[in-house]
């Protein structure tokens, strides 16, 4: 099944996720986080606390400018998208980014999934934080495509993520399945095994991006296994100043591979057969090209900065950032906003990277975050049932008072 807002034939790229973090999504409050950064905080700065209550979890700074610095990378991506064709350098740029910057987004979501359970309250979250998005974002993308592309015929289909939408779909099944990974002997093996059959595995279909779930599920499982000193170990000096020549080569690389290379290797949608290739070159590539971005991932996290800085705050708001630019893209594409030729120069190409890095910052803030939370994080009490143990907590505080 195709659509009309795949770019150029594609169903395109996404991820990668100090305010209250959409529900669902990956953050630095949704599961147990290094004991620097849980330390409560002091009374003094607080206040008393009330009986009971737990103390309040700090968010790292950290895994909050991961997030936002690869939210940009992959705004900077979709709007190279319509220019890299004539520039061979901008091409071997995006080759390298659509190698790490996905990744990268998905192996910080899998961390943050390691508390996942079946626990009400975290399927509840799920449900709103997820799927509801989902859902939202898949008809307005539909309605968008009609009426800015003059598309009428653009069907409206929840089983067909469409452009970026296919995020929210995987992030959705790989949390489901966060229990079995862990009941599992090697589960990093054998989500590289189901990741292989997939990439050989031309009937598949489209049904919920499965393509990408499974060939993007080696990185969530990863991520599920990793631990706070594992992030420690790549970002030591040594490893900062070791990621500069291996950017510098990765950058060569992808300069020589532009002719020599299909992109959509690195988009992981597609089989081996359907892009062209013999079978047994799926499984080859689907190695390779984990090790590949493992590589770059640990690159670009030794150079994340470590403090808080006046961007840690939008780390919060990536789902904001992803879902929402995608509009002024494709808005873009269908209104010829990239047609201008001098867009194509050196100096156009600058301009439009500049362009949404800026656009997706200013989508990732608080007060935008206010304006459509009502879509991302819906409180939706009414349709769910009270937990009985939430209603007993409740029932003893109130005995106790």
């Amino acid at each position: 099944m195709t659509n009309s807002l795949r770019p150029q034939g594609h169903r395109g790229a996404a991820l990668p996720p100090a305010q209250q973090p959409a529900r669902g999504v990956p953050s630095p409050r949704s599961s147990p986080t290094p004991k620097a950064a849980t330390s409560p905080t002091p009374k003094a700065a607080t206040g008393a606390a009330a009986p009971g209550a737990k103390p309040a979890k700090q968010r790292d700074a950290f895994f909050d400018n991961a997030k936002y610095l690869a939210i940009v990378l992959v705004a900077m991506g979709h709007a190279w998208e319509p220019l890299k064709g004539q520039s061979r350098v901008l091409e071997a740029a995006y080759t390298v980014v659509y190698a790490f910057h996905m990744p990268a987004f998905i192996l910080i979501s899998g961390y943050f999934s390691r508390s996942f359970d079946m626990r009400a309250d975290r399927l509840k979250r799920l449900v709103t934080g997820v799927a509801v998005p989902y859902v939202v974002f898949e008809v307005a993308y539909s309605l968008f495509s009609r009426w800015a592309d003059d598309n009428p015929g653009q069907s409206i289909s929840v089983l067909d993520p469409l452009y970026l939408t296919w995020f929210l779909a995987a992030l959705f099944v790989w949390r489901l399945t966060t229990p079995l990974w862990k009941l599992v002997r090697w589960p990093l093996p054998l989500a590289l095994v189901i990741a292989m059959l997939a990439s050989v595995s031309p009937d598949i279909g489209d049904d919920l991006d499965l393509q990408r779930v499974l060939q993007f599920l080696p990185f969530f499982v990863l991520g599920l296994f990793m631990k706070p000193e594992h992030f420690q170990l790549v970002r030591r000096r040594e490893i900062r100043i070791l990621s500069v020549p291996v950017f510098a080569a990765a950058l060569v690389v992808g300069w020589w591979a532009v002719p020599r290379m299909n992109t959509g290797w690195f988009y992981h949608r597609d089989s081996a057969q359907q892009l062209g290739a013999p079978w047994w070159t799926g499984p080859v590539m689907t190695l390779a090209l984990f090790g590949c971005s493992l590589l770059l991932t640990a690159c670009f996290l030794s150079w994340v900065p470590r403090r808080k800085l006046w961007v840690t705050v939008l780390g919060a708001g990536t789902l904001y950032g992803y879902l929402l630019h995608g509009f002024l893209v494709k808005g873009g594409e269908y209104w010829g906003w990239f047609h201008h030729a001098w867009l194509h120069t050196p100096l156009g190409e600058v301009f439009v990277t500049l362009v949404a890095a800026a656009g997706v910052t200013l989508l990732c803030t608080p007060p935008v975050q206010r304006v459509f939370r009502f879509a991302m994080e819906p409180r939706m009490e009414w349709a769910f049932k009270r937990d009985a143990t939430e209603l007993a907590r409740e029932r003893a505080g109130t005995a106790k008072s």
